[in-house]
């Protein structure tokens, strides 16, 4: 054992290894925070544009591609790729503001804490 340091003599620790009743509450409360913000986040929805607004694409807070929509005009027979990229370009601006939005709420309730492993 280390010096001065022994099973019998553990105050200072708190009597549970350092965690004290009110880190556990905040710890608590965070998770009812977090919980309630993700099943807010999965309410919204999140709009990206491309080519100037011919192509629009909206996902929803669980990052699900909900609707597409192209205007006749981003319609070239002769030039499917542009169309193709338009999308590509729209679903992944949605995706973007969707992950930006849940990042910056979760931030404000973790304190800056990353929580990245958490799939947040």
């Amino acid at each position: 054992m280390a010096k001065g340091f022994n099973s019998r003599n553990m105050r200072g620790m708190g009597g549970m290894g350092g965690i004290n009743m009110n880190m556990i509450r905040q710890a608590q409360k965070m998770q009812a925070d977090m919980e309630k913000l993700q099943t807010d986040l999965e309410q919204k929805t999140y709009s990206g544009k491309a080519g100037g607004g011919m192509v629009e694409a909206v996902v929803s807070g669980k990052k699900e591609l909900t609707k597409v929509t192209i205007k006749p005009e981003a319609v070239d027979p002769d030039d499917v790729g542009m169309l193709e990229d338009l999308i590509l370009l729209a679903v992944n601006e949605a995706l973007r503001l969707a992950n930006e939005d849940a990042s910056s709420s979760m931030s404000k309730i973790t304190g800056g804490l990353d929580l990245g492993g958490f799939g947040l």
